[in-house]
């Protein structure tokens, strides 16, 4: 079982920078997949980016709409995942949610929203 909280979202204006936290309730070296997933108003929930362990290597994975823009991040001492939103466009603008995969089961955080406007 794992809990997940997410932080760092709010208001930014367009060009701006937010940095969303995503804290587990244990080790992130025992979860599989942790990711970042965003809903907008009107659509579907979309990945944004993902880390994906196997093996002990790391893949990386990130939406094409967020590439060069968008860092994720892991701090493992911490038990935590970060999201660097750079270049922040309104588009961006939604419901950020932390997402970690452990063996067959799926967790989700509360979400938090952020808000591109200027």
């Amino acid at each position: 079982q794992v809990q997940l909280v997410e932080s760092g979202g709010g208001l930014v204006q367009p060009g701006g920078s937010l940095r969303l936290s995503c804290i587990a309730s244990r080790s992130i070296f025992s979860i599989n997949v942790m990711g970042w997933y965003r809903q907008a108003p009107g659509k579907q929930r979309e990945l944004v980016a993902q880390l994906r362990t196997t093996g002990g290597v790391t893949y990386v994975d990130y939406v094409d709409s967020v590439k060069g823009r968008f860092t994720i991040s892991r701090d493992s001492a911490k038990n935590t995942v970060y999201l660097q939103m750079n270049s922040l466009k309104p588009e961006d603008t939604a419901v950020y949610y932390c997402n970690a995969v452990m063996g067959t089961m799926g967790y989700w955080g509360q979400g938090t929203q952020v808000t591109v406007s200027s």
